[in-house]
C-alpha cells in the first residue's frame, strides 16, 4: 500500500511540489504526474509512492478531501494496473481489404 493515487489535481501542478507535499508525512520514494501523450500536459492526476505503509497511511489521512490550488484532492491507495486488452493486434493496425 506504499503507492497512492493522487487525484484531481491542478494542471500546473509539479511532481516536485507534490514530493515536497507529501514529504511531510514520511520518505517520498517516487512521484509521478501522469501526462497526456499527444499535449504533453497533465491529466490532473498521478502517484506518489511513500517508503512504509504507515506514511501512506499518514499522507491519506493528512491530504485527501484537502483543497490544493483551488480543487479538492483525492488520495487513496493506488490500485494495481488493470491489464487492457484491444487496440492494433494484427497487421500493425491496418485494416483488411
Amino acid at each position: 500500500m506504499t503507492k497512492l493515487y493522487v487525484g484531481n489535481l491542478s494542471y500546473s501542478e509539479s511532481e516536485q511540489s507534490l514530493s515536497e507535499m507529501f514529504g511531510d508525512c514520511g520518505s517520498v520514494e517516487s512521484v509521478k504526474i501522469i501526462m497526456d501523450q499527444d499535449t504533453g500536459k497533465s491529466k490532473g492526476f498521478g502517484f506518489v509512492e511513500m517508503s512504509t505503509d504507515e506514511e501512506a497511511k499518514a499522507a491519506i489521512s493528512k491530504w485527501d478531501g484537502t483543497e490544493r490550488s483551488g480543487r479538492s484532492i483525492k488520495v487513496n491507495a493506488a490500485k494495481p494496473r488493470e491489464k487492457r486488452e484491444g487496440g492494433y493486434s494484427q497487421g500493425g493496425g491496418r485494416g483488411r481489404y
